[in-house]
């Protein structure tokens, strides 16, 4: 299964690589990203294989939520699952 994490907040030196660190901590692969940089506001999709969690989904998504407060960005992830009921039409 995948989760999709989205990223938003003040742009800074090293979010990607603070980012990445923390989802291999949790053993989830990251598949894709997409990030842009829209005036000083940092902007950032990524897309990762959560087989392999070594927690479980909900403890992962908090623990994510939590580190963006730290580093004052939004952190939300979403399972796949219900990322595509929001947006089947």
């Amino acid at each position: 299964m995948k989760a999709v994490l989205t990223v938003v907040g003040k742009d800074a030196v090293g979010i990607l690589a603070k980012v990445s660190t923390e989802c291999a901590k949790y053993n989830v692969n990251i598949l894709d990203v997409s990030q842009s940089i829209l005036q000083d506001m940092f902007c950032m999709i990524m897309i990762g294989d959560v087989d392999k969690l070594n927690v479980p989904f909900g403890e992962f998504s908090d623990a994510m939520a939590k580190m963006g407060d730290e580093i004052n960005m939004s952190i939300h992830v979403m399972h796949e699952d219900l990322f595509n009921s929001m947006h089947r039409i």
